[in-house]
């Protein structure tokens, strides 16, 4: 499984955003939704996060770069604006119809992009996205690993299947994709940026695997970022912190109620947790990793980019 899909009973799978003793409870989300709902649009608007500032910059113009779990969320937003700079993308996910969605939007925004169905989980499927996208793009320019899922529970409830899924999606997935991607780059040099989780520094409660994989990620990138660093690849890492995505939406149960409810209710939770007052947006997140990914900054090698509203830093 990628893209951090939501499926399956008891365990909670949601994409890349924790919820430990800080989550978002269902009663308090309610509770939001109801206030937002009575305090009405003028309420709900203020709660809204910022739309990212419109850019005529073109740090990726003609660069080949693929990325994975791009079917929506974080990915969905560096594919998209990679794009809107000028790059060709290629991406995977494994949830067809979202692949062919993002597709379509990056064209109708006068955009390059192509969908290849894979599962990180699955090697040939791995091999067979890079490969093929490095076919279709003509080369490698960078690539962003982005694909993730998480299990919620306390250590002793998880089955072996589900610490698994976890790890091999979010920690094996990335070895894999780098280990197909590098080659690409060996000639030519490149950029790869590895999307991992305040909660490698910061984890909570009910989420051992997903900790676990995600302070994994950063010991995978630090090792590759010196093993390439002399062939011109630069390997950085980025840290988001919660992300207002359909998948924490899902997770916390709302997906049913309106927009401005849920708005105001993701807002109720950020208070107090979140020096900023607010959720990321995807867009935030990809800005930052288009930072990161660009050849802006070419003397950044093995960093890691936190972007959580300052709430590693206080704690």
């Amino acid at each position: 499984m990628i893209d951090g899909d939501v499926t399956g009973e008891p365990a909670k799978r949601v994409g890349r955003r924790r919820f430990g003793k800080a989550a978002i409870g269902a009663a308090g989300l309610v509770a939001g939704a109801a206030a937002g709902m009575a305090g009405g649009v003028a309420l709900a608007h203020e709660a809204r996060n910022p739309a990212p500032p419109a850019t005529d910059r073109r740090r990726f113009e003609g660069k080949a770069v693929l990325v994975t779990g791009a079917t929506s969320g974080i990915g969905r937003a560096i594919a998209m604006a990679v794009a809107a700079e000028g790059g060709k993308v290629a991406f995977c996910g494994r949830r067809e119809d979202r692949g062919a969605e993002v597709e379509k939007a990056v064209r109708d925004a006068g955009g390059e992009a192509t969908y290849f169905r894979a599962d990180v989980t699955d090697e040939n499927d791995v091999k067979d996205f890079v490969d093929g996208a490095v076919d279709v793009l003509g080369g490698l320019d960078a690539a962003f690993d982005n694909a993730g899922v998480t299990v919620q529970k306390p250590l002793h409830e998880y089955t072996t299947e589900e610490f698994d899924l976890v790890m091999d999606t979010n920690l094996r997935g990335v070895f894999l994709a780098m280990k197909y991607q590098i080659p690409h780059m060996l000639d030519s040099g490149g950029s790869i940026v590895v999307t991992s989780s305040s909660a490698a520094t910061d984890s909570s409660d009910s989420q051992a695997a997903y900790a676990a994989s995600k302070a994994g990620l950063l010991g995978l990138m630090r090792s590759a970022a010196f093993d390439y660093v002399d062939r011109g690849i630069r390997v950085n890492a980025i840290l988001p912190g919660t992300t207002d995505t359909e998948l924490v939406r899902g997770a916390a149960g709302m997906d049913g109620i309106p927009d401005s409810a849920w708005a105001v209710a993701a807002k109720k939770w950020a208070e107090g947790r979140v020096p900023l007052g607010r959720m990321a947006t995807p867009e935030e997140i990809a800005a930052a990793a288009l930072t990161l990914g660009s050849g802006e900054h070419p003397y950044m090698v093995a960093q890691e980019l936190g972007v959580d509203g300052g709430v590693t830093a206080r704690s």
